[in-house]
Protein backbone atom coordinates (compact mmCIF):
# COMPACT_ATOMS: atom_id res chain seq x y z
CA UNK A 1 0.00 0.00 0.00
CA UNK A 2 1.24 3.46 -0.91
CA UNK A 3 1.12 6.51 1.31
CA UNK A 4 -0.95 9.26 -0.27
CA UNK A 5 1.07 12.44 0.11
CA UNK A 6 1.08 15.91 -1.41
CA UNK A 7 3.94 17.56 -3.32
CA UNK A 8 4.65 19.63 -0.19
CA UNK A 9 5.05 16.43 1.87
CA UNK A 10 7.47 15.00 -0.68
CA UNK A 11 9.51 18.22 -0.79
CA UNK A 12 9.67 18.39 3.00
CA UNK A 13 10.97 14.81 3.12
CA UNK A 14 13.58 15.53 0.43
CA UNK A 15 14.73 18.61 2.36
CA UNK A 16 15.05 16.59 5.57
CA UNK A 17 16.99 13.85 3.76
CA UNK A 18 19.41 16.42 2.33
CA UNK A 19 19.90 18.03 5.75
CA UNK A 20 20.48 14.69 7.46
CA UNK A 21 23.00 13.57 4.82
CA UNK A 22 24.96 16.80 4.37
CA UNK A 23 24.83 18.31 7.87
CA UNK A 24 23.95 15.71 10.51
CA UNK A 25 25.73 12.61 9.15
CA UNK A 26 29.24 14.17 9.04
CA UNK A 27 28.82 15.56 12.56
CA UNK A 28 27.57 12.22 13.91
CA UNK A 29 30.43 10.33 12.24
CA UNK A 30 32.88 12.74 13.83
CA UNK A 31 31.19 12.24 17.22
CA UNK A 32 31.63 8.46 16.87
CA UNK A 33 35.32 8.86 16.00
CA UNK A 34 35.93 11.19 18.94
CA UNK A 35 34.10 8.88 21.36
CA UNK A 36 36.06 5.89 20.03
CA UNK A 37 39.22 7.56 21.27
CA UNK A 38 37.98 7.60 24.87
CA UNK A 39 39.16 4.05 25.53
CA UNK A 40 37.77 0.55 25.88
CA UNK A 41 34.70 0.31 23.60
CA UNK A 42 32.98 -2.29 25.79
CA UNK A 43 32.68 0.23 28.64
CA UNK A 44 32.56 3.44 26.62
CA UNK A 45 29.12 5.01 27.16
CA UNK A 46 29.88 8.02 24.95
CA UNK A 47 30.75 5.70 22.07
CA UNK A 48 27.52 3.72 22.49
CA UNK A 49 25.46 6.94 22.51
CA UNK A 50 27.27 8.35 19.48
CA UNK A 51 26.74 5.09 17.55
CA UNK A 52 23.07 5.03 18.55
CA UNK A 53 22.56 8.61 17.32
CA UNK A 54 24.35 7.87 14.04
CA UNK A 55 22.27 4.72 13.51
CA UNK A 56 19.02 6.58 14.25
CA UNK A 57 19.94 9.23 11.69
CA UNK A 58 20.75 6.57 9.08
CA UNK A 59 17.49 4.79 9.85
CA UNK A 60 15.48 7.99 9.45
CA UNK A 61 17.19 8.66 6.10
CA UNK A 62 16.27 5.17 4.85
CA UNK A 63 12.70 5.59 6.10
CA UNK A 64 12.24 8.93 4.33
CA UNK A 65 13.84 7.66 1.12
CA UNK A 66 11.43 4.70 1.12
CA UNK A 67 8.49 7.05 1.71
CA UNK A 68 9.53 9.27 -1.22
CA UNK A 69 10.04 6.24 -3.48
CA UNK A 70 6.68 4.66 -2.74
CA UNK A 71 4.45 7.72 -2.25
CA UNK A 72 1.40 8.28 -4.38
CA UNK A 73 1.11 12.02 -5.05
CA UNK A 74 -2.38 13.43 -4.48
CA UNK A 75 -3.90 16.85 -5.04
CA UNK A 76 -5.33 18.49 -1.91
CA UNK A 77 -8.61 19.53 -3.54
CA UNK A 78 -11.98 18.49 -2.18
CA UNK A 79 -14.59 17.29 -4.65
CA UNK A 80 -17.17 19.92 -3.72
CA UNK A 81 -16.77 23.38 -2.25
CA UNK A 82 -19.10 22.78 0.72
CA UNK A 83 -17.82 19.28 1.65
CA UNK A 84 -15.04 18.35 4.04
CA UNK A 85 -11.76 17.80 2.22
CA UNK A 86 -8.06 17.50 2.88
CA UNK A 87 -6.57 20.40 4.91
CA UNK A 88 -10.01 21.70 5.94
CA UNK A 89 -10.65 22.76 9.54
CA UNK A 90 -13.77 21.10 10.89
CA UNK A 91 -15.70 21.66 14.12
CA UNK A 92 -17.20 18.35 15.20
CA UNK A 93 -19.52 17.52 18.07
CA UNK A 94 -19.26 13.89 19.22
CA UNK A 95 -22.64 12.59 20.41
CA UNK A 96 -21.30 10.98 23.61
CA UNK A 97 -19.75 14.19 25.00
CA UNK A 98 -21.60 17.03 23.19
CA UNK A 99 -18.33 19.00 23.47
CA UNK A 100 -17.28 20.74 20.24
CA UNK A 101 -13.80 19.90 18.99
CA UNK A 102 -11.84 21.55 16.21
CA UNK A 103 -9.77 19.30 13.99
CA UNK A 104 -7.86 19.76 10.76
CA UNK A 105 -7.68 16.93 8.23
CA UNK A 106 -4.06 16.40 7.08
CA UNK A 107 -1.95 13.74 5.38
CA UNK A 108 -0.67 10.89 7.53
CA UNK A 109 2.83 12.34 7.49
CA UNK A 110 1.73 15.55 9.24
CA UNK A 111 -0.67 14.21 11.85
CA UNK A 112 -0.38 15.47 15.43
CA UNK A 113 -3.43 14.77 17.57
CA UNK A 114 -2.26 17.10 20.34
CA UNK A 115 -2.40 20.01 17.88
CA UNK A 116 -5.73 18.91 16.39
CA UNK A 117 -4.11 17.65 13.17
CA UNK A 118 -5.94 14.43 12.30
CA UNK A 119 -4.77 11.99 9.63
CA UNK A 120 -7.10 11.49 6.69
CA UNK A 121 -6.70 7.76 7.39
CA UNK A 122 -8.13 8.02 10.93
CA UNK A 123 -11.66 6.80 11.68
CA UNK A 124 -12.89 10.35 12.41
CA UNK A 125 -11.47 11.79 9.19
CA UNK A 126 -12.79 8.89 7.12
CA UNK A 127 -16.24 9.53 8.60
CA UNK A 128 -16.33 13.28 7.89
CA UNK A 129 -14.53 13.48 4.51
CA UNK A 130 -16.98 14.32 1.74
CA UNK A 131 -19.79 15.36 4.13
CA UNK A 132 -21.31 18.80 4.70
CA UNK A 133 -21.84 20.98 7.75
CA UNK A 134 -25.02 20.02 9.62
CA UNK A 135 -24.73 16.32 8.77
CA UNK A 136 -24.37 13.60 11.37
CA UNK A 137 -21.93 10.82 10.53
CA UNK A 138 -21.00 7.52 12.17
CA UNK A 139 -17.39 6.90 13.21
CA UNK A 140 -16.66 3.20 12.82
CA UNK A 141 -14.10 1.89 15.30
CA UNK A 142 -14.33 -1.69 14.07
CA UNK A 143 -15.76 -4.83 15.65
CA UNK A 144 -19.23 -3.26 15.76
CA UNK A 145 -18.11 -0.33 17.87
CA UNK A 146 -18.46 3.33 16.99
CA UNK A 147 -20.25 6.56 17.73
CA UNK A 148 -22.01 9.40 15.94
CA UNK A 149 -20.76 12.93 15.58
CA UNK A 150 -22.20 16.07 14.04
CA UNK A 151 -20.29 18.34 11.70
CA UNK A 152 -20.90 21.84 13.07
CA UNK A 153 -18.85 23.86 10.59
CA UNK A 154 -16.23 23.61 7.86
CA UNK A 155 -13.50 26.12 7.09
CA UNK A 156 -11.82 25.42 3.78
CA UNK A 157 -8.05 25.15 3.97
CA UNK A 158 -5.02 24.72 1.78
CA UNK A 159 -1.83 22.70 2.00
CA UNK A 160 0.22 24.56 4.60
CA UNK A 161 3.99 24.17 4.13
CA UNK A 162 4.58 25.38 7.69
CA UNK A 163 3.13 22.15 9.12
CA UNK A 164 5.99 19.90 10.16
CA UNK A 165 6.27 16.31 9.07
CA UNK A 166 6.17 13.91 11.98
CA UNK A 167 9.09 11.91 13.19
CA UNK A 168 8.60 8.23 13.70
Amino acid sequence: MYDELTEVDIQKMKDEIAHRITVLRPKLIEDVQIARGFGDLSENFEYKCAKRDKNRNDSRIRYLQQMVRTAKVIQPKSAEADCVGLFDTVVIVPAPTKTPQTIRIVTTLRQDALKGLVSKESPVAKAVLGHRAGETVHVDLGEGRGYDLAIASIEKGEDDPSLDISSY
